[in-house]
């Protein structure tokens, strides 16, 4: 592989020109392509095969003209303390508003809240319930706007006009997390190098990265289904890792140029050697990504098949676009000082720094760092022992959003289980008294702990379906609601008998739950299979039983570490407030798949261009100790500047007000945090200092059967002795 990246690094720097502008072309194209056939993304959650999916879809058979994927909302009105909406006026406002509402395009129907008894006891609050006739996405700002105009009568009345739902304006917000993520990108990498063109050429390939994947997403979602937090997660993951691949090249180059190599010949060094570092490490990324088929999840599945394809173009600009622009700067790219150490020091690590006194301090004290980081971590997993799993609504919004007002407005009026109605569908086919086996349904419903109400049965005209709506006593993310919910599908077997009922449990609520088991269920054999294949990969990269294993094991620690202190701040709401979280509860169901998939991915990145060049000096003749001190002297700085840069840009992702971006972005960074700084720099080179030689012991029989990948580009050095210094090769 080293020779083949090699040849890559040398053509794209000796024919720069060709190779800029085949990238050109290529996003010209890309971009018209997005432009002319780009779709919509879906806002939906939902899983096929699951009983609340196979329940709404028997609605939509059984009632003709149903679609349980069309979007709903409802417009909440409240008066003042003290007040009541049944007065003439008020009533009138609402009466106007409601007629309005029904006006709207796309609103196939508004419920009078006088009409359907959709007013609280003490007449203080009363909602309208809007049916569109279209899928949540393809309801536009402009038709939520409208709704805001048409309860203008009800606002000049005096009246307090909340919207949830579909029914609210969801305001567009500002890429300030990315913005964020890229300035602070942009100072540590000036730091590092210091100079503003170097630092300048990661962030342009993290950029392009993004780029290429936005797009290709969205002209994908032109063509089928994609949701929504496909761009989100990508965006995240290709802005990282695009400046994290293009920023280990370049310091390889800025090292080999220090050392006296022509420019040329340096930029197909790099290549050939922390290029093979960036092929291996992009790889574990996308099979991490790529795993998240496996789950059975189809939007968790398009989040990493998305975030996988951004990821391959990073790798792709890293190794082609990277070292045409180095041979385009020239020497202007390995130019500048640092604040403590001269060029030759900052590139080729002879200096005294930070890195090096820290690696001579965890090597000196081995054990005692082994014990310090288990403990600690395993003290921040601790949390993790209570943590619930469920996806956000209304009730998780700002407090100022209106929203999170329609949700406790209702809340207040109606009860906490009103936001959370279980829809429970009984299927009637064969039954000879359909009615009576439906109310006696209804009834044996309302009977059970924890329900507020079991309305009547609605059935359809063919009498062989019914629905009846249970409230809750508690809200929709209440364990009380879950346990509701299993009762009555526990209950199932029992109506079935009694009466020949088919019942089954839908809605929000229950699909949100049906949703969460599922990737509850999916952790263990995903886990499982993302590790395997990883172990394979690393046991080919670096030739070695022990270094798959101990990776591995740090990364564990890293998950369970990440889940305690998602758990201890969302849903304890230990620091909540620091973050803009207003409301706790159960964490948002796909985040620890997410972690372990992304958290794998990026914590394999560090492992190997870590231990690629521990595995470069021991290759070259260093003993195992120094190996692992001089390897690690020659990286720390870079990947310490690595690691802040991706922290920083997922830091910038807790800035937005959706709280399952927030919740991503604290995960990720809390987990790149612990990963790069007490797992990789700190208790992996005190584990390979403990293991000596033996870290790098591979059975006979098993060295043979191994391929040979070379990823620490010892068969360039050989080769390069053999034919002494290349000259420079004149550029197109």
């Amino acid at each position: 592989m080293a020779h083949l990246l090699h040849r890559l690094g040398a053509f794209s720097a000796r024919r720069r020109r060709t190779v800029l502008t085949g990238w050109l072309v290529f996003f010209v194209v890309l971009g018209g392509l997005t432009v002319a056939f780009k779709g919509t993304f879906t806002t939906e959650f939902k899983i096929p095969g699951t009983e609340s999916q196979n329940a709404a879809e028997l609605v939509s058979e059984r009632i003709p003209g149903t679609n349980p994927n069309d979007a709903s909302g409802t417009v909440v009105f409240a008066a003042g303390s003290g007040e009541r909406l049944t007065s003439g006026e008020r009533r009138a406002a609402i009466e106007e508003s409601v007629a309005a509402l029904s006006k709207v395009p796309k609103v196939a129907s508004a419920g009078d809240p006088f009409a359907t008894k959709a007013v609280s006891e003490d007449g203080r609050i009363a909602y309208s319930s809007i049916q569109f006739g279209a899928n949540p996405q393809d309801v536009t700002e402009e038709e939520t706007a409208a709704i805001e105009r048409a309860t203008e009568a009800a606002t000049e009345a005096g009246l307090q006009v909340e919207y949830g739902g579909s029914a609210a304006t969801v305001e567009a917000e500002a890429p300030i997390g990315e913005v964020i993520g890229i300035a602070v990108a942009l100072v540590v990498l000036a730091i590092t190098f210091g100079s503003l063109l170097a630092a300048g050429l990661p962030i342009l390939t993290g950029v392009l990265g993004v780029a290429v994947g936005a797009m290709g997403i969205t002209l994908a979602s032109g063509f089928t289904d994609l949701a929504d937090t496909s761009i989100t997660i990508a965006a995240m993951l290709g802005l990282a890792v695009g400046i994290d691949y293009t920023l280990f090249i370049l310091s390889r180059h800025r090292t080999q140029v220090a050392d006296g190599m022509e420019i040329e010949a340096s930029i197909a060094k790099a290549v050939g050697t922390a290029g093979s570092a960036v092929v291996f490490a992009g790889a574990t990324v996308v099979i991490a990504l790529v795993g998240l088929t496996v789950t059975g999840v189809p939007f968790l599945a398009q989040m990493g098949l998305g975030a996988a394809f951004t990821i391959t173009f990073a790798v792709l600009l890293s190794l082609t676009m990277t070292p045409a622009l180095l041979a385009v700067a020239g020497h202007r790219a390995v130019r500048g000082k640092t604040f403590t150490e001269d060029a030759h020091d900052e590139a080729a690590g002879t200096g005294p720094t930070m890195g090096a006194r820290w690696i001579a301090l965890v090597v000196r004290r081995r054990f005692v760092a082994i014990g310090v980081v288990a403990l600690a971590l395993i003290a921040l997993a601790i949390p993790a022992l209570d943590m619930r799993l469920g996806l956000p609504g209304d009730g998780d919004k700002g407090p100022a959003t209106t929203e999170r007002k329609a949700y406790d407005l209702l809340s207040t009026g109606f009860g906490p289980g009103f936001n959370g109605p279980l829809t429970v569908v009984a299927d009637l086919q064969g039954v000879r008294d359909p009615q009576a086996v439906a109310s006696a349904t209804a009834r044996d419903l309302g009977g059970l702990d924890d329900v507020a109400t079991a309305a009547p049965p609605v059935l359809n005209p063919q009498e062989d379906l019914a629905i009846i709506q249970v409230t809750p006593s508690s809200g929709p993310s209440a364990t009380a609601t879950e346990d509701l919910v299993r009762d009555i599908r526990g209950r199932a077997g029992d109506i079935e008998r009694e009466g020949g009922a088919k019942v089954a449990v839908t809605g929000q609520t229950a699909t949100n739950i049906d949703i969460s088991q599922r990737m509850s269920d999916s952790l263990i054999p995903y886990l499982a299979v993302v590790v395997g294949l990883a172990l394979v990969l690393l046991l080919i990269a670096f030739r070695s039983i022990l270094v798959p294993l101990t990776a591995i094991a740090g990364f564990l620690l890293t998950i369970v570490a990440s889940f305690g202190v998602v758990t201890l701040i969302f849903q304890e709401g230990v620091g909540a407030s620091l973050i803009g979280v207003s409301q706790t509860g159960p964490l948002v169901s796909l985040l620890p798949i997410l972690i372990i998939g992304v958290i794998f991915g990026l914590a394999m990145d560090y492992q190997v261009f870590l231990v690629s060049r521990m595995r470069e000096e021991f290759s070259h003749g260093a003993s195992a100790q120094d190996a692992v001190r001089d390897g690690f002297r020659h990286s720390a700085r870079v990947v310490t500047a690595a690691g802040l840069i991706m922290i920083s840009v997922f830091a910038g992702f807790i800035l937005p007000t959706d709280p399952i971006v927030k919740s991503i972005g604290v995960a990720f960074a809390t987990g790149i945090l612990i990963d790069a700084f007490l797992i990789r720099m700190t208790l992996i080179p005190a584990l390979m200092s403990v293991m000596d030689r033996h870290a790098w012991w591979i059975p006979r029989w098993l060295d043979r059967i191994v391929p040979n990948v070379d990823i620490e580009g010892t068969s360039l050095q050989r080769d390069a002795k053999a034919v002494g210094p290349a000259s420079p090769v004149a550029g197109d």
